[in-house]
């Protein structure tokens, strides 16, 4: 074949094939820099992203692709053998295909994250999952596709290979359903989006911030400092609590006295933690009451909303208020209760022991 090829042409038909490759590489190259440079430049002059999804698509048109288009077009100057031929154009398609394929895979990187990236810093978290589950799922369909090209111009019935891996593919399924299941479990995480990375969530005794969400598995950070790592089927499976989103943070918390706490200082009380609530700039007041007989104290229930959901505020809202607390009912004097127990002796019961003498009875803390 190459001896073939030797004696069928000329030295001048070689250098003109030569000529004619080598000046269609310079020429694509230098035209590739000039349109680059002229778009970019267009690009950021104007508001619409139509110049930077061209400038996105052209930059990745391969030199190496380019070369091979380059020497194919050189060919054309010689005369080739027919399977030589043959093999030429095929291996043009090939190249070919490969730059439409990446030709559609930039792009498409470039809509998706034009797409997802425009919205408030808050949900960046999920346009970010979004866009990384979409886009490598994107790109496997694209290529995919690209590989069936490939395959159907070097001559491979495609039909019948499709056909054969239907087949195969169900039994295939059926062996690494749990994995397809998670990996549609990732996808319905991505469009439904029921939390994102930076998420604080709860399912059952887990609990963490959300890390890393991936085709089979999402990763928690729990407050320990160790990962834990979920299935996504049976993470979507549980019932998920977002303390992310919560809006507000509904809090509720006793208050006990003593018994021997006056009728008039006990109205005075659900007043006086209404006033320590509506002293923190974060929490709204809802209500306060007497709530009832304890076995050792009156019992009052105070209810208030913590405006930002984080936990942290919760916290030092929560300790402002008892500190304020605790300085109104000593400016008052009312005092808080604790467990106590009170022992009464029946004298009559020890012989012996004449009436003066009995206790009354004593006191001590449980």
């Amino acid at each position: 074949m190459f001896r073939e090829l030797i004696n069928t042409n000329t030295l001048q038909d070689w250098t003109y094939a030569l000529i004619a490759a080598g000046s269609f590489i310079a020429v694509l190259h230098v035209l590739r820099r000039i349109v680059l440079h002229r778009l970019a430049r267009i690009a950021k002059q104007t508001d619409t992203a139509i110049d930077d999804f061209l400038v996105e698509v052209l930059s990745s048109t391969r030199i190496f692709l380019a070369t091979i288009i380059g020497l194919y077009v050189g060919t054309h100057f010689l005369t080739l053998p027919t399977t030589l031929a043959k093999t030429v154009d095929r291996i043009f398609m090939v190249a070919l295909f490969l730059q439409v394929g990446f030709w559609f895979a930039r792009g498409l990187s470039f809509w998706l994250h034009h797409y997802f990236m425009q919205g408030d810093k808050e949900d960046e978290g999920s346009r970010r999952m979004s866009l990384s589950l979409l886009s490598f799922l994107g790109r496997v369909l694209i290529w995919i596709l690209v590989l069936l090209l490939i395959l159907d111009n070097l001559g491979i019935n495609v039909t019948t290979l499709v056909a054969s891996l239907g087949i195969g593919g169900i039994a295939v399924a059926l062996a690494v359903q749990n994995i397809l299941g998670d990996l549609f479990a990732s996808l319905s995480i991505a469009i439904d989006k029921p939390f994102v990375i930076g998420d604080f969530i709860i399912l059952g005794e887990e609990m963490g911030t959300v890390e890393h969400v991936g085709l089979k598995t999402t990763r928690i950070r729990s407050l320990g400092g160790e990962q834990i790592i979920l299935s996504n089927n049976d993470l979507l499976q549980s019932r998920i609590r977002n303390y992310k989103r919560m809006q507000e943070r509904r809090i509720v918390f006793a208050v006990g006295v003593t018994y021997d706490t006056p009728a008039d200082k006990l109205e005075q009380i659900p007043k006086l933690i209404e006033q320590a609530v509506a002293q923190q700039d974060n929490a709204r007041f809802d209500r306060a009451h007497f709530k009832g007989l304890g076995a050792f104290s009156l019992d009052f229930e105070t209810v208030y909303y913590v405006r930002l959901p984080d936990y942290g505020v919760y916290m030092d809202v929560q300790q402002a208020i008892n500190l304020q607390l605790v300085r109104s009912f000593a400016e008052q004097g009312i005092e808080f209760a604790f467990p106590t127990q009170t022992l009464h002796l029946n004298h009559s019961a020890i012989p012996g022991m004449p009436d003066a003498a009995a206790p009354a009875g004593v006191a001590h803390p449980s």
